[in-house]
């Protein structure tokens, strides 16, 4: 059965402040929902139902895909201090967060910062295998 998974952490919009990284951490979100299958299998996804990418060119443990390129490739960040979780159930590899060069945490897989394409809608993936972007396997 193929299935579309939704990564549940809370991904917070670029626009949205960031709270301070003294603040007290936030609780690790629930760990992942089922939801209707693509064309690419079983693939990890955002609340909002986009398809997760990696980058090839950021496999040095660095973010590399700033100003022009996050607007094409939005990056899934999280609010400081909210703990992601490394583990989980039915998804294979680790999750964590990075920091952006504008401060900003993004939600990591294997260390590969994630990110979302601003053509997809839940319903398309458009890029995956395009310069070198991925959608992660579930």
């Amino acid at each position: 059965m193929k299935r579309f998974t939704m990564l549940t952490v809370v991904v917070a919009a670029l626009a949205t402040g960031a709270s301070s990284a003294l603040a007290a951490p936030h609780a690790s979100q629930p760990v992942a929902k089922w939801m209707s299958p693509t064309k690419l299998g079983d693939v990890v996804a955002t609340p909002m139902h986009l398809a997760a990418y990696t980058w090839n060119k950021e496999n040095d443990g660095k973010v590399h895909c700033t100003g022009s390129c996050a607007m094409k490739w939005p990056p899934i960040t999280v609010k400081h201090g909210t703990m992601v979780e490394k583990h989980i159930m039915g998804l294979m590899g680790t999750f964590g967060t990075i920091m952006r060069p504008d401060g900003s945490e993004q939600v990591t897989w294997n260390g590969h910062p994630l990110y979302t394409y601003h053509g997809d809608t839940a319903k398309t993936i458009l890029c995956n295998g395009v310069d070198g972007w991925f959608v992660v396997k579930a």
